[in-house]
């Protein structure tokens, strides 16, 4: 069986790991790269040193910003309404919900849900910072905007137990979003429905 070289083999490879991208894909970007100005493959090779090395977290809601920024765009904005909480799984999905312009409130990006089959558990998430934070702010509704999959039922179930003392309103996203589905896959119209008919868990 003939073999690639070395440098053509470790980019399949690297692009194998990729989600979404199975091994043909990986092999049909690779030589697009191949053949393509070796200024395409420069700016693309600039583009995910820069991805790491000039991003970061807010320090407020951990969505991803400028890395010498401190605090994200939609945490420093005195137009937020600043009573309302959106807590979803990644900063994609905050993409996803700002897309719709049907909320106009604040995240808190937990960076995963809760898997014991994964061995991710509460502390692996930002939750920690999230009790942390609602003891500081005077939010009056708490929407959990997890993904209508398993971990995302789990984690928003999990959260809705241990902020149910507090005197907030908790609401869930609405149905209309598909069942193991993520949001940032969602289109902008079963978003907003399912901002606008979130319900009480109560």
């Amino acid at each position: 069986m003939r073999t690639l070289p070395e440098p053509v083999q470790r980019l399949v490879d690297a692009f194998s790991r990729l989600p979404g991208i199975g091994p043909k894909t990986a092999s049909r970007l690779t030589f697009y790269l191949l053949r393509a100005p070796e200024e395409l493959s420069k700016n693309l090779s600039e583009a995910l040193i820069g991805i790491k090395q000039d991003t970061g977290l807010c320090e407020i809601c951990f969505n991803i910003t400028n890395k010498d920024t401190k605090i994200c765009e939609i945490c420093a904005s005195e137009q937020r309404d600043r009573s309302t909480l959106c807590i979803v799984e990644e900063p994609l999905d905050v993409l996803a919900i700002e897309k719709t312009a049907g909320y106009n409130g604040l995240y808190h990006v937990l960076h995963g849900v809760l898997s014991p089959i994964e061995g991710i558990g509460p502390e692996d998430l930002k939750i920690k910072e999230l009790y942390e934070r609602l003891k500081k702010n005077d939010f009056k509704e708490i929407i959990l905007a997890t993904n209508p999959s398993m971990e995302g039922d789990a984690t928003a179930m999990y959260l809705h137990e241990r902020l149910s003392g507090l005197d907030l309103r908790i609401t869930r996203l609405a149905l209309g979003l598909p069942v193991g589905g993520d949001l940032e896959y969602a289109d902008q119209n079963t978003l907003l429905r399912a901002l606008a008919g979130r319900q009480n868990l109560d």
